[in-house]
């Protein structure tokens, strides 16, 4: 599966602009603001139906247009398959794919897998347990739809839930017949979740710890270790010890929705105890197990998206990194620096076909 062609009007910063793509490496080039990281945002867009930047669809409309549109020609197996996301201001967002609209705009997760590796992502260290969630919860879901599904019905039993305690604190009543309908939901959808999480862990940790060992030559050693309420106790015993504070704060203190994960470097937090380049070579190896995990579960080679992906990192792990994607594992790849001659010195050691655009 490769992207053949992007066509785009008015996302973001960029007017109306059309890209055709090599099938392996497509770099894109220029100084700093003039839209190389929003080309990249579109393509994820098209995977994902949204944007990794901004969660706010309506902000992608270029300043001062009415709407966007995004285009997308794939090869899929030797067949054409065309995606189209729109948006216009006060409408809905329509995704579709060969013509046909989704209904549901989550059935299209997983159909073009995508790894995405940004500067971005230091808010997976830096930012609170609910980034991390959504990044173990947008893994798993590109290649199982149940889980998804499953993951859709348990955060709506969970605004469900907490709109009755709130109702319960505003008209001072409580109803226990009421509350425990939603209390079995949560329990019911929480477990898969939870099952479901730790066996990807499972499988993960150690494709992980594979990858931080050839981008740092085996100098340091790393974890991640998951840390869940449903570890210690059963979901249904947590939500009956914390009735009275639920009741309190007025909403669910407890679940699958608090789970976290803990970066570790050397048995530390890495948040507080990596340098720049360790935290960057730990997201590079924890994207790279990523697009190693979706590549064997979904037996789909995923495009990749490397932003910006030579900065904070020496000499010595740009090497390693170029090394791994020297080999027959990675299909397409996007590529984004402001500096032209280092980007194709680099992508010149690849013995691969590339393509080169300049934007300005």
């Amino acid at each position: 599966m490769y992207l053949r062609k992007l066509s785009l009007v008015n996302y973001k910063n960029l007017t109306q602009q059309v890209f055709d793509f090599q099938e392996n490496i497509n770099c894109f080039v220029g100084n700093n603001g003039v839209g190389k990281t929003n080309v990249l945002d579109a393509i994820y867009y098209l995977s994902f139906a949204k944007s990794y930047f901004n969660s706010v669809a309506v902000q992608n409309i270029r300043h001062g247009e009415e709407f966007f549109m995004l285009e997308g020609s794939y090869d899929v197996d030797d067949r054409e398959e065309v995606i189209l996301c729109s948006l216009k201001k006060g409408q809905k967002k329509i995704i579709k794919r060969n013509g046909k609209a989704y209904e549901k705009f989550s059935e299209h997760i997983g159909k073009f897998p995508l790894v995405i590796i940004s500067p971005a992502d230091r808010d997976l260290i830096i930012e609170g347990s609910e980034t991390r969630r959504k990044f173990i919860d947008s893994v798993i879901s590109q290649q199982n739809q149940s889980y998804l599904k499953t993951l859709i019905s348990y955060n709506k039993t969970l605004v469900q839930r907490n709109a009755l305690l709130k109702y319960f604190a505003a008209n001072r009543t409580f109803d226990v017949v009421n509350l425990e309908v939603y209390n079995q939901q949560l329990i019911s959808y929480g477990d898969i979740i939870h099952k479901e999480r730790r066996e990807f862990l499972r499988i993960f940790i150690p494709i992980f710890n594979e990858r931080y060992q050839t981008i740092s030559e085996g100098k340091e050693q790393v974890n991640l270790v998951y840390k869940s309420q449903l570890l210690e106790d059963d979901f249904e015993k947590l939500l009956e010890d914390n009735l009275q504070k639920d009741k309190m704060l007025q909403y669910t203190s407890s679940g699958v929705h608090k789970d976290d994960l803990v970066f570790e470097i050397g048995g530390y937090p890495i948040k507080k105890f990596g340098s720049q380049g360790q935290q960057k070579s730990y997201l590079i190896a924890l994207k790279l197990a990523q697009f190693d995990f979706i590549k064997k579960q979904s037996k789909v080679v995923p495009i990749l998206l490397l932003d910006d992906i030579f900065d904070k990192l020496d000499e010595n792990r740009v090497s390693k990194l170029i090394s791994l994607v020297n080999n027959d594992q990675f299909g397409q790849l996007f590529i984004t620096d402001t500096h032209a001659e280092r980007t194709e010195e680099v992508v010149q050691s690849i013995n691969k076909s590339y393509k080169m655009f300049e934007l300005s």
